[in-house]
């Protein structure tokens, strides 16, 4: 009888990277991490019984390549293209990440934002082949059972979600899936994880919208969603089963909602390797563009006024690295705070007019004293629009997390610029439908002198008369680097500092330090080796503040960085007998 451990993956890590199996035929052919298809030498189709199984041509995996990218740009639809690349991720891993990783800016918004949006939404509908794991509330008490099949020995990365707050498109319940494949999709082409190593998970506690719960083709669990503390026994129960099936992974929490987000945060960042990356990868990235903006405006840090519409997790996590960076510059904690201004639905949040029962904790410190705005000229008593905030505040920098599609208005954005010679202005808000304002119009309400980034891709904009790339301020500059560190020295955890670290690695090598006119950020072309320098730069400061043994020299944390990146290449692929068992 066949052993169980044979079905996982058994990686040697030497040069060239080897695989022992004791699959043959179709298994080896079904198996996205061994397939090579075409590319099976004549000894390895002897080897594993694939003659007749595969044409008689063998290729080489660059001539594979050409063959998908042909078929690829072909495609009527960058939805289409996004099933097309899921599929070939699912047949064959090592060939759809030598497609993505030296052609990442293009697949980018094919594998994740925008297109990973309309992915959720249709997800069900286009469900093929089992990846990562669904966790559902039904079966919780069977969670460290799944979790403990051999086919996981490997795993190093988890992506996990409850498919909440899906980008801007809120509760995808099941659909949300798509988030936690396509972030571990570019740790591997940004970071260079492998992708043996790598597990998305999505916790299925049922959903609260509609059109799920109504879709007769609906994958999830079909139930209103858990809330309280059957929720949370649930999460707690999550947790205690990774940490005991995987005492050193990097779980990467994506995608929950505002309540809970920054509370599972708080609640488990020092119980184990684990970060948010819409509190701390978009807060980290917004602060290194900013850094590098600086560069460009010529108006210090700490001279900066920030206004942020969107007061959730996502905006107060760039707030509060932000108000990190300020007291760094020299501002005391007092001081920095006053100079946020942060507005959600109800207006600036301002004592006074915000009800502070309702704020979360991570809210608080960036509430306005009344006094802050005495004097102030509102346009509807009782209520401080962002329109408000411009006339009377002055921001020389506007973030945009709101989900709220042409928040930034002509009016708001002419005012803004009326008081400030070079306005910064980032609409992060993702993807590309739910936006704050396009960037060819941010360049025309005033007039060219926008300091800008968007969180989607935008085609290039007209500047000084010629086409300009447009920044895209996406949390892949920073995730992959810091998953790459963290896993490559088995960090204990991830406080914020090497958040911080990694903005301003982002900071160091921007093209604009050179020349003021040029790009805040490198291209997406150049992610990976931006992946590397922030996880040198993250590597380096938990060295300094004692997160790594002691002992660890500097040549040696760089080495263990260089050592966990993965090119892809096709294994050497060794058949063995299944009384081996691998052991």
């Amino acid at each position: 009888m066949r052993s169980n451990r044979l079905h996982a993956i058994r990686l040697k890590h030497v040069e060239p990277l080897a695989i022992e199996t004791a699959l043959t035929e179709f298994d080896v052919l079904a198996n996205p991490l061994m397939n090579k298809g075409t590319a099976f030498s004549e000894a390895e189709r002897d080897e594993f019984k694939l003659h007749g199984l595969l044409p008689p041509s063998v290729q080489t995996l660059e001539e594979q390549v050409s063959r998908r990218l042909e078929a690829l740009r072909a495609l009527p639809t960058d939805l289409d293209r996004y099933v097309m690349l899921r599929e070939l991720q699912d047949s064959n891993e090592t060939l759809f990440y030598a497609v993505l990783t030296p052609h990442i800016e293009e697949m980018l918004p094919l594998i994740y934002t925008p297109t990973v949006g309309a992915g959720c939404q249709r997800f069900s509908h286009l469900y093929r082949k089992p990846r990562g794991l669904f966790l559902s509330y039904p079966h919780k008490d069977l969670m460290r059972k799944i979790l403990a099949h051999p086919r996981f020995d490997s795993v190093e990365a988890i992506v996990v979600t409850d498919g909440e707050r899906i980008l801007g498109l809120g509760d995808q319940g099941a659909g949300g899936m798509g988030i936690p494949i396509g972030k571990l999709a570019l740790y591997v082409g940004c970071g260079g994880l492998h992708p043996a190593t790598t597990l998305p998970i999505t916790l299925d506690v049922g959903t609260d919208n509609k059109d799920c719960l109504s879709d007769p083709l609906y994958i999830g669990w079909r139930h209103e969603r858990v809330r309280g503390p059957e929720y949370d026994a649930f999460i707690d129960e999550f947790i205690s089963a990774v940490k005991e099936r995987w005492p050193h992974v990097l779980l990467q929490w994506e995608d929950f909602a505002k309540a809970n987000a920054s509370r599972l945060l708080e609640r488990y960042r020092n119980a184990l390797c684990t970060f948010n990356d819409d509190v701390q990868g978009t807060a980290s990235v917004a602060t290194g563009t900013l850094l590098s903006a600086v560069n460009v405006t010529g108006v210090p840090l700490s001279e900066q006024r920030i206004a942020v519409l969107g007061a959730g997790s996502a905006g107060c996590g760039i707030s509060s690295l932000l108000h990190r960076a300020l007291v760094d510059a020299g501002l005391s904690p007092e001081e920095a705070s006053r100079r946020f201004f942060l507005v959600d639905r109800a207006g600036l949040m301002v004592e006074g007019l915000t009800d502070m029962t309702t704020l979360e904790p991570f809210q608080t410190r960036f509430v306005q004293p009344a006094a802050a705005i005495a004097g102030w000229t509102l346009e509807t008593a009782g209520r401080v629009s962002l329109l408000d905030v411009m006339k009377n505040a002055h921001p020389t920098v506007l973030i945009g997390v709101s989900g709220q599609a042409g928040a930034f208005s002509e009016a708001i954005v002419r005012e803004m610029a009326r008081h400030c010679a070079q306005p910064v202005i980032f609409p992060l808000s993702n993807p590309t439908s739910s936006c704050e304002a396009l960037p060819q119009d941010l360049l025309d309400w005033t007039d060219g002198r926008v300091v800008l980034g968007t969180g989607s891709p935008f085609p290039p904009v007209e500047r000084d008369g010629r086409p300009f790339k447009v920044d895209q301020t996406n949390n892949s500059y920073i995730f992959p680097g810091v998953g790459l560190a963290a896993i490559a020295l088995k960090l204990p955890s991830i406080p914020d500092s090497l958040f911080m670290a990694a903005a301003r690695a982002l900071a160091s090598i921007s093209p604009a330090r050179a020349n003021p006119r040029a790009n805040l950020l490198p291209p997406v072309s150049d992610l990976r080796r931006v992946s590397y320098t922030v996880a040198l730069a993250v590597g380096l400061q938990a060295h300094r503040e004692g997160l790594l043994d002691a002992a660890l020299g500097i040549d040696e944390i760089e080495a263990l960085i260089r050592a966990k990146i993965w090119e892809p290449r096709y294994p050497t692929m060794r058949h063995v007998a299944a009384a081996d068992d691998g052991r």
